[in-house]
């Protein structure tokens, strides 16, 4: 078994999960706090189903997910999720407002089309939870400006040829992109809490620079 988010066995471009073991990762419980009880929720780009299957355990919601990889389907139809094969950012098939939550967790940067997939969350559920790497990161910044390539930290151990990261973007970005988008507003945007409470002061002070994994809750206006 090896780790679903290692390199050296794994290609994000096109992940297989098959003999991987589940990440728990510091972002779920965020999210699940944002999720009401006895709501629906669908998952986009739900990898195995772990943050998929704790809403449904944890928020006793009705749940389904969207995956590309055949072997996340398999996995996440094993912890007895409802899951469909289809790709995120291409027209989904569910009705206008079918979900109260939808939920595309570190995976827009992934999508061939972004902004087709913010319209299709924002047709299918009254909230959207969205959640990214920041490539304006400080570390990022230094990275860049000193070595002069692709920062590291942003890849996740890939290199920028072998990255599925092929659409970065910043938080100021994302802000842009909901505005392009229309007929949505940031309601909530937190973040994984740092270690300190210095990261923490800097991480308010000046999101774009210091958070790394924002988390944004978003609303359908009409």
């Amino acid at each position: 078994m090896y780790n679903v988010d290692d390199p050296d066995y794994q290609d994000n471009r096109d992940y297989n999960y098959k003999d991987t073991n589940s990440i728990y990762r510091e972002e779920y419980d965020l999210i699940l706090n944002i999720i009401s009880e006895n709501s629906k929720v669908i998952d986009l780009g739900c990898g195995d189903g772990t943050l998929l299957k704790k809403i449904m355990e944890e928020k006793k919601a009705v749940c389904k997910g969207v995956e590309l990889s055949e072997s996340g389907v398999i996995s996440c139809r094993e912890k007895g999720l409802d899951v469909i094969k289809h790709k995120i950012d291409n027209k989904l098939p569910f009705e206008n407002n079918a979900f109260d939550f939808s939920i595309c967790n570190v995976t827009i940067q992934m999508v061939t089309y972004p902004e087709i997939l913010l319209s299709e969350m924002k047709r299918i559920s009254k909230y959207q939870i969205i959640s990214f790497p920041n490539f304006a990161f400080y570390k990022n910044r230094l990275e860049l400006l000193f070595k002069g390539k692709m920062p590291g930290k942003m890849l996740f151990g890939y290199k920028w040829f072998n990255s599925g990261h092929i659409h970065q973007l910043s938080i100021k970005d994302f802000k842009e992109l909901i505005t392009k988008t229309g007929d949505m507003k940031i309601i909530q945007q937190i973040f994984v809490p740092p270690k300190n409470n210095i990261q923490k002061i800097l991480m308010r002070i000046s999101p774009n620079l210091f958070q790394y994994i924002p988390i944004f809750v978003t609303q359908k206006i009409k």
